[in-house]
């Protein structure tokens, strides 16, 4: 028997205020059980909670609680987790939860339920169904007096919020806090795990024809000797979908990579002939004006080239998508904000090619413009 559980038992007859008997039970004469020892609040992303609260209800999850031992026995539980504030616990940085006990029995007779502050002090506050607050125990109480048993059950729900920035991942994120539930006098502990999975709204980019670019058949007599050869323009429509408004930019990736005759991240390669020689190059510009987006009256491009970070002074003026650059809208001229978050969006996309001097290639047999590109999206 330690010092204070020694001090408890001798001094209980002492008058002192708010003071109550403590007994303890031996180890292995008590059993303390939850029904589930994790407690998982499903995926979240905008979609799917829709709410524009800056707090965002997970939503509740409920569990059980059962402390048996053979002889009677102070049943005060308290819960050790990191409080968030005088009412939840914390959830990660960026989340919180409550827990609410009720439904408490006693060998077999319901009984209210009483706050502790401390073990062995007198309930703060009773009501049959109470917020468990952090720092704080619960014990049953009948007519106000707290009760020891042999038999106590509660049933126990546990409502998670996550602040809306939690909302807005680029990767899938999951959540993971613990807490200890512990029958003092009983020598018990449990410990339950809460868990959410967060993943981004779901942006789908298609384009018209397949993205498939055909400028037919040219032959040499079409294509400069000595200089470069600009074929004419090309358009695509390019539509992006999106389970719920996101932040998001676009940006190209190579998949003829190093084949560009020009070397920026706005070219891209036509692959080589067949002595290796670069073919030539082609780009994909946006213009603002031939772009709309859900019910804004027009959009404003605005690019990144520090990963989003910092964005450029959103303007009207077209723009050749790069593969380390970002490239996002906005409602906003001028806006240095970054792009808006946006459900649906149609943007036509002009693709520019250039052929390599035809001195330069091996034209002994026919050659395919053999280019190949990827548009990303981004989640911001």
């Amino acid at each position: 028997m330690n010092l204070s559980r020694y001090l408890l038992l001798t001094l209980a007859p002492l008058p002192l205020s708010g003071f109550m008997p403590f007994a303890w039970a031996l180890a292995d004469d008590c059993q303390f059980n939850l029904s589930q020892p994790v407690l998982d609040y499903g995926l979240m992303n905008r979609a799917i909670r829709p709410d524009t609260t800056p707090m965002r209800t997970l939503g509740e999850r409920r569990l059980s609680l059962n402390l048996s031992c053979s002889q009677p026995v102070d049943m005060s539980l308290f819960y050790r987790a990191m409080a968030a504030t005088a009412e939840r616990f914390r959830f990660t940085e960026h989340g919180s939860y409550e827990m609410r006990i009720r439904d408490a029995v006693l060998d077999s007779q319901s009984v209210d339920l009483g706050l502790l502050a401390s073990v062995g002090q007198a309930p703060a506050e009773i009501a049959s169904s109470l917020i468990w607050k952090p720092e704080h125990g619960v014990v049953p109480v009948r007519a106000g007096v707290p009760l020891q048993g042999r038999n106590f059950s509660a049933q126990l729900e546990l409502t998670a919020w996550a602040q809306e920035q939690a909302m807005q991942v680029r990767d899938a994120v999951v959540w993971e806090t613990t807490g200890l539930f512990d029958a003092v006098a009983a020598g018990r502990t449990r410990e339950t795990t809460l868990r959410a999975n967060f993943a981004p709204a779901a942006c789908v980019p298609v384009l018209s024809n397949a993205g498939l670019v055909d400028f037919g058949t040219l032959s040499r007599n079409d294509l400069n000797t000595d200089k470069s050869t600009r074929l004419p323009p090309k358009t695509l429509t390019l539509r992006v979908g999106c389970d719920a408004p996101t932040h998001f930019a676009l940006r190209m990736q190579d998949n003829r990579d190093g084949t560009a005759t020009v070397n920026s991240e706005i070219y891209y390669g036509l692959n080589v002939d067949n002595r290796k020689n670069k073919i030539g190059l082609y780009s994909l510009n946006f213009d603002p004006a031939e772009a709309t987006a859900d019910s804004f009256a027009r959009l404003y491009r605005t690019d990144s080239t520090t990963s989003g970070a910092a964005w450029s002074t959103a303007n009207s003026s077209p723009i050749p998508i790069g593969s380390n650059s970002y490239l996002g809208f906005t409602d906003s001229a001028g806006s240095t904000a970054g792009p808006i978050a946006i459900q649906n969006l149609s943007a036509t996309v002009t693709v520019e090619a250039v052929i390599a001097p035809t001195r330069s290639l091996d034209l002994s047999t026919a050659i395919d413009l053999d280019g190949s590109g990827t548009i990303e999206i981004i989640y911001l």
